[in-house]
């Protein structure tokens, strides 16, 4: 090695998702210099929190924390009540991005990326020059099966929040949640579900109303009979799903190919969200 190639710094980015904590695991031996970064909003689940200490644990070195060097409160009102969607992601921007950018700074750096080789989607990751993006499990062959055993195998497991069905990490108000996903947070985590509707509400002060799920409240959202709609909607369109998977292809199959890996879901900010 180089003098040249030993000031490059290696780094991974965890999201608190089960491909990020699986590369981090796949990497632990392979790349023993590389550092472990999250970057902490404030505005995690109880279990990626928890996810995140059961890692460092299992990785054996610690997870350095970045925070914003502002809250989202105060980007909040610099965008002038204008909630983060899809369309304008401020929140990834200014409360992840940013921090990863100001702690990289400008040397040479090598950034590790958990796309797996069954995914055919881009991200939001950071175009600075001097960061180099690099995905170990695509170059690898590495599909959703595998990342799965990786996790099994080390005794990590998937992330908790899976477990009452939020498909990704990312704060608790995450635009990019499903309806069915709000309504979990809702019997889940309803003290979460409250403080996200309050930063909804609280939009009309500057003058306009923005919505976390497309134009609907989640005052809205939460009547029962609302509920009861969106769940029922969301049984039929599961049945419809697992009904088409019987047909899947052998290989599909073996490949991992589950409900989680629908077009839908694989929207959202890399940093955030893998």
């Amino acid at each position: 090695m180089t003098a040249a190639d030993s000031e490059v710094r290696h780094i991974l980015s965890l999201s608190g998702g089960k491909d990020s904590a699986a590369l981090a695991i796949y990497l632990r031996d392979r790349v023993p210099d590389v550092e472990y970064i999250f970057h902490d909003t404030d505005k995690e689940l109880p279990e990626t929190m928890d996810y995140i200490a059961r890692l460092q644990a299992i990785l054996g070195k610690p997870i350095i924390r970045t925070t914003p060097d502002k809250p989202f409160e105060h980007w909040l009102k610099i965008y002038r009540g204008m909630l983060p969607s899809n369309h304008r992601r401020w929140c990834t921007k200014m409360m992840k991005l940013k921090p990863f950018e100001d702690y990289v700074g400008d040397g040479p750096v090598i950034n590790y990326v958990g796309l797996r080789a069954d995914e055919n989607r881009l991200g939001y990751i950071s175009t600075k020059p001097n960061i180099k993006a690099v995905y170990p499990f695509q170059d690898d062959g590495l599909v959703r099966a595998d990342i799965i055993r990786i996790l099994e195998d080390s005794g990590l497991g998937l992330p908790p929040y899976m477990d009452w069905g939020r498909s990704r990490s990312g704060c608790y108000f995450c635009f990019y949640q499903q309806k069915i996903e709000w309504v979990r947070l809702l019997e889940t985590h309803p003290e979460y579900f409250k403080l996200a509707q309050e930063y909804e509400e609280k939009t009309v002060e500057f003058g306009e109303q923005f919505y976390w799920s497309q134009n609907e409240t989640l005052r809205e959202l939460s009547r029962p009979e609302r509920v009861a709609e969106i769940k029922a909607h969301h049984e039929a369109v599961e049945a419809k799903r697992k009904a088409r998977r019987r047909n899947l292809p052998l290989v599909q199959v073996l490949a991992g190919l589950e409900p989680e890996d629908a077009p839908h879901l694989r929207d959202g900010c890399l940093v955030c969200s893998i």
